[in-house]
């Protein structure tokens, strides 16, 4: 059994000066976090590979060159049995199934952000579709959030939605 946590777009120091206490001792919990871009600036990768069990990082269309040094625009790892593929775009909502089917044919789950809009659906080819929204920049959205699940035997259950003060 392995107790995921996912983010994406956490944007420090541009949305919010730091992550907060609760997103931190999420970080400290979990037993993989994979971190879906839009970090900003590398002081706070460093923090969450210092902190973390485990991480899994992607770029995203706002982060530095020396971001994108560190990390790839795609990242696969597979987690107890499950295919995860982590990238940070997907393109407009319209179509997203369709291109994820197509881009994504060899994962089981697609973790992805950029809408900054927590996302969980399921393509017509059975590959799931997470995006964890932000946990610093809530957008149109009532509150900032990131997802938790756990990963056994094959399976992804208990994904859950959780908010987050900024």
């Amino acid at each position: 059994m392995t107790r995921l946590l996912l983010l994406a777009d956490t944007h420090v120091p541009t949305r919010a000066r730091a992550l907060s206490a609760q997103v931190w001792s999420a970080i400290e919990s979990a037993d993989l976090v994979i971190h879906a871009g839009d970090w900003i600036e590398t002081g706070l990768l460093d923090q969450m590979e210092a902190r973390a069990a485990r991480l899994v990082g992607v770029w995203g269309n706002n982060d530095p060159p020396e971001l994108r040094e560190r990390l790839p625009e795609i990242a696969r790892v597979e987690v107890d049995g499950i295919r995860i593929a982590v990238v940070h775009e997907t393109g407009p909502a319209r179509g997203r199934e369709a291109r994820s089917d197509e881009l994504f044919a060899d994962a089981d789950v697609l973790v992805f952000g950029h809408s900054h809009i927590p996302w969980d659906s399921v393509t017509p080819g059975g590959l799931r579709l997470l995006n964890p929204g932000s946990p610093t920049d809530r957008r149109r959205m009532p509150t900032c959030t990131y997802l938790t699940a756990v990963a056994e035997a094959g399976v992804l259950r208990d994904v859950r939605v959780v908010d987050t003060e900024r």
